[in-house]
């Protein structure tokens, strides 16, 4: 098969070529201009990007990671708190609660949407008890103050954010939402009787723009959305080593910016996120048609009702995934595992004192989530060939032979 016939995990060349000339013209009026950092590019694109996310403020950072990191620390959250969060998420999630000298704390997930489930949020904070000359909520294991929840919005669909927040609310804990994976999906309130968008609904949220995510830059770049004013203005202190005004520094911060070619680069891409968004969502639409042909429903990724995916990645969940991407490569169709381990075993955190059994959920799904071919120049053709190869391969006959050759 030839390499045009090739059907790639994620294609990022596409959309570059078709906007090669917007794209150049950036970088040219930075060189005629020597705006590099910061100036009216950036605040440009955080104008647009706060009425994309439908809230009043956005900072620019220099990566996903960054933004999650500043969020909490402008929160407040730092050396000996906790902050929650799951254990199936890229470690960024985890490194900026740390490096805030907060300590992670893991629940576990739904089975279906691989999210927060409120439910066991709800058990851990039932065990924690109540300092009554504070007022905060205490780890009883740990004897620290739980300050935070982090949900991820993970691969593209919200948490369940109406319980979480109930209960932030009832422990009073801020929530930060982690959606580096979830530009411009919505999650519909029961509360409120409205939908929201991700990023809107905690008290501010981290998005990443690494090149592969639906809003991607050209390189590395992140941002925070806030309806907080102050917490907005620590953070642009933050991302400036602690400077509201040139040399003069409030607080000591950190060198986390945004620089104006990239947040160009995004501002040309972002008029071009919703319909991108859309023809996600129509992919993801005919992948579960296909599947339903197939005999295959159940590998059809579940979204509930309450929400509005934005399919950062199509993610199904298969026994001998190795064997089943081996059979897809060999029919030259790309995928992608994430995450294959999950956090609380991973050796970066063994301090933590976890061990395996503690979050089985989140255990199970990491050894058997395989990710699909899914951008939005996926074709209807292309994704018909990747179910006749998941089709074949499930095949009884044809599964035990695989199997077998994967012993």
């Amino acid at each position: 098969m030839t390499e045009t016939n090739r059907i790639p995990f994620l294609d990022l060349v596409t959309p570059h070529k078709e906007l090669r000339e917007e794209l150049v013209g950036i970088f040219t009026s930075a060189l005629d201009t020597a705006g590099f950092i910061g100036g009216p590019a950036v605040e440009a694109f955080e104008r647009d990007f706060a009425a994309f996310c439908s809230t009043s403020h956005c900072v620019g950072v220099s990566s996903g990671t960054d933004a999650l990191r500043f969020a909490l620390l402008a929160a407040g959250v730092g050396e000996g708190d906790i902050a929650i969060t799951v254990p199936n998420t890229f470690i960024a999630t985890t490194e900026a609660i740390s490096q805030t000298g907060a300590r992670p704390v893991f629940v576990d997930i739904d089975e279906r949407t691989y999210n927060l489930d409120p439910r066991k949020l709800a058990e851990y904070l039932g065990e924690c008890s109540l300092d009554t000359n504070t007022g905060y909520l205490l780890d009883r294991k740990l004897g620290r103050r739980v300050a935070a929840v982090v949900p991820v919005h993970l691969y593209g669909q919200p948490a369940d954010m109406d319980p979480i927040l109930e209960l932030a609310e009832r422990y009073r804990l801020t929530v930060i939402e982690d959606a580096c994976q979830a530009h411009g999906a919505e999650y519909f309130s029961k509360k409120d009787n409205c939908w929201k968008k991700a990023g809107s609904m905690g008290r501010a949220a981290a998005f990443s723009f690494y090149p592969g995510k639906n809003l991607g830059a050209c390189g590395e770049g992140g941002a925070v959305t806030t309806n907080d004013a102050a917490l907005a203005r620590k953070i642009r202190m933050l991302r400036d080593h602690g400077q509201a005004q040139k040399y003069y520094h409030d607080v000591e911060g950190y060198n986390g910016r945004l620089d104006a070619i990239q947040a160009g680069i995004l501002q040309i891409k972002l008029k071009r996120l919703p319909g991108w968004n859309e023809a996600r969502r129509a992919a993801a639409r005919r992948y579960a048609e296909l599947f339903d042909r197939a005999n295959l429903s159940e590998l059809s990724v579940y979204e509930p009702e309450w929400t509005r995916s934005v399919y950062h990645l199509y993610v199904i969940r298969m026994q001998n995934r190795e064997v089943l991407m081996k059979q897809l490569a060999g029919v030259n169709i790309g995928t992608g595992i994430h995450y294959p381990v999950a956090l609380h075993l991973q050796k970066a955190y063994q301090s933590l004192g976890y061990k395996e059994g503690d979050f089985p959920v989140a255990e199970a799904v990491a050894s058997e989530l395989v990710s699909l071919p899914m951008f939005p120049q996926l074709v209807a053709e292309q994704q018909e060939r990747v179910a006749i190869a998941i089709q074949r391969f499930t095949a009884p006959a044809q599964k035990a032979a695989y199997a077998a050759a994967g012993d």
